[in-house]
């Protein structure tokens, strides 16, 4: 953290980052927001969204000072999934092809299984029982890679072949939704593996003679793990404990949101209550579906509630995401790094968002 310092952009790109040369305003610069986990905002559902949608989701997430995302997409029939992909490489295309709106950058396509054993919110019927490593190599080498991460159980027959294969092709896997054992994680991650998704939640319990995948997540440095910081998914002395477990450098941010005004996420309906906006989206008999709190908020809810440092909370939403996904353009605020920009105000709130150098108009706090 630099104080009293002013960050100097041209042509898209930070040139400088000194010291103002006058008094600097009681704000907080920080990269770009980059959110690995959308399945959609207000009534705009990835999965069914069309590229004008996209779009238009794309600029909400903006204002929201996510400047780069990954489009997620849950369990569903093989061919609706790669329906989705289609458009999401058509709304990446189109966004390449007008690079000074200030939209979030789509970063890559996340799939969030249908290769899973432990459903939680995913209808049963959408899950596949078998692997299909042909398919998955099929849509990942299609759209010039669109496809940045699969969620994955390493239990299923053929999962570490389907690790290997995927990592070769510059996929992040993934380990979720699934109730492996501590060793077919570290299997996993011996083939390739990086992150685990949304820690705590779609995932066998951890005990003393058997912790499971959420052990080898918090136990293997090799692995990442992402947290739904909205004090619901994760109990706020959990998230500590598994912050000092981990530590900094391989805990990130993701909202898991979802578009709750749309009532569903996917083929995943949501309950009554979600789609009124009070509480988190769940499905009717109380199982959680996804989340609605923005990456502000759960910057703010890291610092106030569970206790972590600043700049650790701030790293978790913008440099280690970028990291995982080599996206070493952006997450840092260096000479040469995109243009990509939030202010945040003593109480973590978004009041001013650059993509590319080009402000965004409407900037606010979720």
């Amino acid at each position: 953290m630099v104080e009293n310092a002013e960050v100097v952009m041209k042509g898209g790109l930070i040139e400088e980052v000194r010291r103002a040369a006058g008094p600097a305003p009681d704000v907080t610069v920080v990269p770009g927001f980059i959110d690995l986990q959308v399945n959609g905002v207000d009534d705009i559902d990835v999965a069914v969204a069309s590229v004008d949608q996209l779009d238009a989701l794309a600029a909400k997430l903006a204002r929201l000072g996510v400047t780069s995302w990954c489009p997620t997409l849950t369990s569903a029939p093989l061919g609706d999934l790669e329906s989705a992909v289609g458009r999401i490489a058509a709304a990446r295309d189109l966004e390449r092809a007008e690079e000074a709106s200030p939209r979030a950058r789509i970063a890559g396509v996340h799939l969030e299984g249908p290769f899973i054993t432990v459903p939680g919110a995913h209808p049963l019927s959408a899950i596949s029982a078998s692997l299909d490593l042909g398919w998955l190599e099929r849509i990942t080498e299609a759209h010039e890679g669109i496809v940045r991460i699969v969620t994955l159980a390493p239990e299923l027959d053929g999962a570490l072949e389907a690790i290997s294969s995927l990592t070769r092709h510059g996929v992040v896997v993934a380990l979720g939704h699934s109730a492996c054992s501590f060793e077919q994680a570290g299997s996993a991650a011996d083939a390739g593996a990086r992150l685990v998704t949304h820690l705590g939640n779609a995932m066998g319990s951890l005990t003393a003679r058997a912790p499971g995948l959420l052990g080898a997540a918090l136990a293997d440095d090799r692995l990442y793990a992402s947290v739904i910081a909205d004090l619901v998914h994760l109990h706020r002395g959990f998230m500590g404990l598994a912050w000092k477990a981990k530590g900094a450098e391989r805990m990130l941010l993701v909202t898991d949101s979802v578009a709750v005004l749309a009532g569903h996420a996917g083929p995943i309906e949501l309950a009554e209550q979600a789609v009124a906006h009070e509480g988190p989206a769940r499905l009717a008999d109380g199982t959680l579906a996804g989340a609605t709190t923005g990456m502000a908020e759960a910057i703010q809810h890291l610092v106030r509630d569970v206790g972590i440092r600043s700049e650790d909370a701030l790293r978790a939403a913008t440099a280690l995401p970028g990291s995982l996904l080599g996206l070493d353009d952006r997450g840092r605020l260096e000479p040469g790094a995109l243009a990509d920009i939030v202010v945040l105000d003593a109480d973590y709130r978004v009041c001013g968002v650059w993509i590319g150098g080009v402000p965004v108009s409407g900037a606010r706090h979720s």
